[in-house]
């Protein structure tokens, strides 16, 4: 690949792979040289839907970074196992270890939305130390009440086929068509996530971006995480939940916070 896609000339970066938690094959999309900046993408997503084809890695490519997107277990170019023996408790936080250890990063960013976020919470409440955090779309209930949500999007699986327009779970049933998602690995994957203790939150010590859409409720309140976060900031946006991460506003909004790399020094 010609490497002006790593200046963010292309849309779509470079895609290279790596093994995650019991050796999962799952994709990694990479665009731009400088600092690392890892994302996360939210569930029944992938790397190009959230953060690459709205042009939000390439805004941040722009101010000096280099942006790495995983596409997590079960979504995107990664494996979907069907294995139950795949999906222990947070697996997804397990893999980002793996994707850590496996570029030798040290003094990152760290960011995710929605699934992503959730993701990026746990792994900091379990040791992980980013430089800073970006949490979008996602609130406090989205942390300390996740059982609730998950349950959610798991009936929305097992009455996939018989979903009608007006149901509480269509537009889940939508995107799960549009994205082609393999329902057998989600609903496991879905299973291995806990709900987080507000009180662990303070563990979260470094600077944290709380990026919301305005019409955003679907995890929660933003405001009230960023307020319960120890140094945190609530930046709101234009949208819900799915029509905020399509908007300029999001990609201008992270790319923002985070600044330029030059300036930004990694400790």
């Amino acid at each position: 690949m010609d490497r002006r896609d790593r200046h963010g000339a292309g849309v779509s970066g470079e895609l290279d792979h790596f093994s995650g938690h019991g050796g999962t094959r799952l994709a990694l999309h990479r665009m731009g040289e400088g600092a690392p900046v890892v994302l996360l993408h939210g569930l029944f997503s992938d790397a190009n839907t959230n953060w690459l084809k709205f042009g939000t890695a390439k805004r941040i490519v722009e101010r000096g970074y280099e942006v790495l997107m995983p596409d997590l277990r079960a979504h995107g170019q990664s494996e979907a196992p069907h294995d139950r023996a795949a999906y222990p408790d947070d697996v997804l936080v397990a893999d980002l270890h793996c994707l850590v250890d496996h570029l030798r990063l040290d003094g990152f960013d760290l960011g995710g939305f929605s699934l992503g976020a959730r993701t990026v919470v746990r792994a900091v409440v379990e040791g992980l130390q980013p430089r800073r955090l970006v949490i979008a779309g996602m609130g406090l209930s989205g942390l300390s009440g996740w059982d609730n949500r998950a349950a959610f999007f798991i009936d929305a699986i097992d009455r996939f086929d018989e979903i009608r327009h007006g149901d509480p779970a269509y537009f889940a049933r939508s995107f799960m068509k549009t994205q082609k998602v393999d329902r057998i690995a989600n609903r496991m994957l879905l299973q291995t996530m806990r709900d987080t203790d507000p009180a662990d939150l303070a563990k979260v010590t470094m600077p944290c971006a709380v990026v919301c859409g305005t019409e955003d409720q679907d995890n929660g309140s933003a405001q009230e995480l960023a307020d319960v976060l120890p140094d945190a900031v609530h930046v709101a946006i234009p949208g819900t939940h799915m029509s905020s991460v399509a908007k300029p506003d999001f990609g201008r909004a992270i790319a923002d916070w985070l600044g330029d790399a030059a300036t930004t020094p990694i400790a």
